[in-house]
């Protein structure tokens, strides 16, 4: 299989949001649930920004070719939190806050790099644009794949916040069922539409919440 540079770098980027995003994304749970009064991730070495400690290799490898995945879920435990849905509900979102904010960060140096390269046009300013831009798509897509109520994924624990016990029995009862389910669908690129098109819409909302960037970057660069 023949494999252009863009490709390569696009590549290159995933292995980046694999070794450093997924990492950060975990840490931001372990975070939260530690401020919110569970010690569970602390215990179990989650406190840290080491790769091998967040890395799940199925979620990795649909990471590298899929471009949605997962890392290695922070244990907590709940019944050690002051509000029990809403600790869950908090450290849930924290890692698709997480990813936000890194696409924020990313979708910004991306604006910088692109005007610049639309006046000194060079190979690096070039290559450095692509990897901006692929960084803050993978970081929103990452936060709109995270954000799926379905377990064991994130919005699952937010939407858990919301519905009564009933309908969260039922859920724990058919979850290896639902997570299987919910695999094979991803594994056969079932979803790769619909979340394209969140991940998209996630961009273009970056895209105008940075619109401040753009005369900045206009005013220096003029």
């Amino acid at each position: 299989m023949h494999l252009d540079q863009e490709t390569i770098l696009k590549y290159g980027v995933k292995l980046i949001v694999i070794f450093l995003v997924i990492p950060v994304h975990e840490f931001a749970h372990a975070w939260a649930a530690t401020k919110l009064g569970d010690d569970t991730p602390r215990y179990q070495n989650r406190l840290t920004l080491n790769p091998i400690a967040h890395i799940d290799p199925i979620g990795a490898v649909c990471i590298f070719f899929t471009g949605f995945g997962w890392g290695r879920p922070v244990q907590v435990n709940p019944t050690r939190f002051r509000k029990y849905r809403g600790g869950m509900a908090l450290t849930a979102a924290a890692g698709p806050i997480m990813n936000l904010i890194m696409a924020f960060i990313g979708i910004i140096f991306f604006k910088i790099t692109y005007a610049e390269y639309m006046i000194h046009t060079n190979d690096a300013l070039y290559w450095a644009t692509l990897i901006f831009k692929y960084f803050t798509l993978i970081n929103v897509g990452l936060a709109a794949f995270n954000l799926i109520p379905i377990p064991p994924l994130d919005g699952s624990k937010i939407l858990g916040y919301f519905t009564p016990a009933k309908f969260d029995r039922f859920i724990a009862q058919n979850q290896l069922y639902i997570s299987l389910g919910f695999l094979l669908l991803l594994v056969a690129g079932a979803l790769d539409k619909p979340l394209g098109w969140v991940q998209e819409g996630m961009f273009w909302i970056m895209d105008k919440l940075t619109f401040w960037v753009d005369f900045i970057v206009k005013a220096i660069v003029s």
